[in-house]
């Protein structure tokens, strides 16, 4: 099987122009299951219009027209669901390993628990280099909430990172 692996990283790194094969079989399903609820007239082409109306549907009611020309624009023309799924592999292409990422997060765990508090994470990650809004560590709480101690289970975020999904617990 790690043969296989090594084949499918080595595509996704860029060796090769399909792309289908960057994702498994699961994630490609997954991502046709998100472009159909954005489609939300079902013509197979997300618009401005669509994305206006699931922005709506998710409680985002007044989104600029500046703001979704901005997000169409993002793709080089229609975006059909090979686009969008292109657009996804291009986004997670930069991404580094989950391994080298938990290996990051690991230097600020020297107890080796697999969480980091809560209240440590924001002070660097609002005062250190690129440094994250009030409204980005809003969305960063509500996407992982910290346990009632306080604490925040790095190796979930790593995983999100990378996987685009939560692992089944």
């Amino acid at each position: 099987m790690a043969p296989k692996k090594a084949k499918r990283r080595q595509q996704a790194e860029g060796g090769s122009s399909n792309v289908f094969s960057m994702f498994e079989q699961s994630q490609i399903q997954e991502y046709k299951e998100a472009f159909t609820i954005i489609d939300q007239n079902r013509d197979g082409i997300i618009s401005k219009d669509d994305l206006r109306d699931v922005l709506a549907s998710m409680g985002q009611l007044n989104v600029k027209n500046e703001e979704l020309e901005a997000m169409v624009k993002e793709a080089s023309g229609p975006i059909n669901f090979t686009v969008f799924l292109t657009m996804f592999g291009e986004k997670l292409k930069g991404a580094d390993p989950e391994d080298v990422i938990v290996s990051a997060f690991k230097v600020l765990d020297p107890e080796g628990t697999g969480t980091i508090k809560k209240e440590f994470l924001e002070e660097l990650l609002t005062t250190q280099c690129d440094r994250f809004s009030a409204e980005e560590m809003k969305n960063l709480w509500a996407a992982f909430p910290p346990d009632v101690a306080g604490n925040v289970d790095y190796k979930n975020i790593c995983y999100v990172i990378t996987h685009g999904e939560e692992k089944e617990e």
